[in-house]
């Protein structure tokens, strides 16, 4: 391939550049994603050092310009593989890009001041950024939900495609004649390298851009199926839900239960301690309860301090018995509110598809009328609409 190493050099520089600053303009606006700031800081450092290694083209190149551009490339690579792990978990490892940094740089040092070797820096440099890309490629490469799977491994990939160039030219340099390589030197293991890893550039920046917007996709449509205060689902998801076990149970003959909860004197509790305790309760509550459910049952904040719950394949008494343990354990909790102990009980309304039938409106409405008796006979307590 006859490419001018110059011209690939000062094209892959400009596009990492570009690159980094199309990232720190995504990262203002992505919200509480994180990592994105670590990659767009690492396609910086990515940028100039391979804009100082253009100098490198040039036999009259200083010493110092050569270790300072492989030392911005370790960087670079170091905190994308940073932002990889804050971006999956929140959390990163701080100390392995510099471990990274401090390898390439010492390494750098020997082969360039101590014992200059164009030949074992370049087999060097290329097997420790060979091995940290592929440790990207594999930080991607896991089990995770559509479509975040493809953004991951369409990321993975493309930073294995770097891995493989990087092994490739590390074999082209080991192999080649010792004393007949050099970094200004027209050959392709100089401009073949160039352009795969120009255009591997471009992917992996279209890979960060898509696994951002794969996870602000998806932490939309939680927010669309999520209330914001407990995290149960809203009444819209539980309504499409509903639908969808409701249309199972007509094919199967299963039964369907649906719970109605109700803070007891929720109002009072507003009134005396503040809109900001009731929100707690709510909170407490809704963590009761998912902590009882079971994992095919569907938890929901119906609207207020009214939560339902769709319980399959599960007749009234059944459900009681979860309900009743759901009311104990709520009326045992203690809540800290403005320096006073407060507990709260709860109500509950059950009915199922074997006394009113499938269709969700009167299921719902059914254990309303329960939960209103529950109120009526002295609260915290359990009542099935059958009885």
């Amino acid at each position: 391939m006859n490419l001018d190493s110059r011209t690939m050099m000062v094209m892959m520089s400009a596009l990492v550049l570009l690159f980094s600053a199309l990232l720190t303009l995504a990262g203002l606006h992505a919200g509480n994603a994180r990592g994105v700031q670590h990659w767009a800081l690492g396609s910086l450092c990515m940028g100039l050092g391979v804009g100082l290694s253009y100098t490198q083209l040039e036999p009259s190149a200083a010493a110092w310009v050569i270790v300072s551009g492989a030392t911005l490339v370790a960087a670079g690579i170091g905190l994308q593989f940073t932002g990889i792990q804050t971006f999956k978990e929140g959390r990163c490892n701080r100390y392995l890009p510099w471990l990274l940094i401090g390898l390439v740089f010492i390494q750098n040092v020997v082969f360039v001041f101590y014992n200059p070797d164009v030949h074992a820096r370049v087999i060097a440099n290329s097997l420790v950024f060979c091995l940290a890309n592929g440790a990207c490629a594999r930080a991607l490469f896991i089990r995770i939900e559509q479509p975040l799977r493809t953004a991951y491994w369409f990321t993975g990939a493309s930073f294995l495609v770097v891995t493989a160039v990087f092994l490739a030219r590390a074999v082209m340099v080991f192999m080649a004649p010792v004393h007949t390589y050099g970094l200004y030197v027209q050959t392709s293991i100089n401009s073949v390298p160039l352009f795969i890893g120009s255009m591997a550039q471009v992917c992996l920046a279209f890979g960060f851009v898509l696994m951002l917007n794969s996870r602000l996709a998806a932490d939309l449509q939680k927010l669309a199926l999520n209330d914001a205060l407990t995290g149960a689902f809203n009444r819209r998801s539980l309504e499409r839900e509903a639908a969808r076990l409701v249309a199972r149970c007509a094919r199967t003959g299963d039964t369907l239960a649906v719970m109605m909860i109700d803070v007891d004197h929720f109002k009072s509790i507003n009134d005396r301690y503040g809109h900001p305790a009731g929100d707690e309760v709510l909170r407490c509550l809704a963590a009761v309860a998912q902590k009882t459910i079971r994992s095919d049952d569907y938890f929901a904040r119906y609207g207020g301090e009214e939560f339902c719950i769709l319980l399959p394949s599960t007749p009234e008494k059944d459900a009681w018995v979860l309900a009743d343990r759901l009311r104990q354990s709520y009326a045992e909790m203690e809540m800290a509110v403005a320096g006073e102990v407060l507990r709260s009980t709860v109500s509950i309304g059950i009915s199922d598809s074997a006394y009113s039938g499938l269709e969700f409106a009167v299921l719902v409405a059914d254990a309303d009328r329960a939960m209103y008796r529950a109120k009526q006979e002295g609260r915290n307590r359990v009542v099935m609409y059958s009885v």
